[in-house]
């Protein structure tokens, strides 16, 4: 796989490393999916600055990663976009709608940080 998966407090940070083929998507979602049940990770960020083209299957998976994630009870925030990737993402009408995006990483710990559930703490 051409990611790389790190926990960090209640979140997993998702680095793409470069192009992925379909099959290395498929299998960034799968390991998203079980390592936010099994880590119980509130927020997932797939963070994919290294990228310089995203095609309709790769946008289709992210937004299939988010919709996971958020069945799974956390959220998920896509970061790092560039700007060329956005303006052939838009000439080709390929959305993240309904997606929380992000400029970096930092902006998107702090998106998913004000979207976590308060937790009480035990008295």
């Amino acid at each position: 796989m051409r990611a790389s998966i790190l926990k960090q407090n209640r979140f997993l940070i998702a680095s793409v490393q470069g192009s992925m083929s379909d099959a290395d998507l498929v299998e960034l979602r799968d390991e998203l999916a079980s390592g936010v049940r099994r880590h119980r990770s509130t927020g997932v960020i797939v963070d994919v600055t290294m990228l310089d083209v995203m095609d309709s299957f790769a946008v289709r998976t992210l937004r299939g990663i988010a919709q996971m994630v958020k069945l799974l009870g956390a959220e998920c925030a896509v970061v790092g976009i560039q700007p060329e990737v956005a303006f052939s993402m838009v000439q080709l009408g390929l959305t993240l709608q309904g997606m929380t995006t992000a400029l970096d990483l930092e902006d998107g710990l702090d998106a998913l940080q004000a979207r976590a559930p308060v937790q009480s703490s035990p008295l």
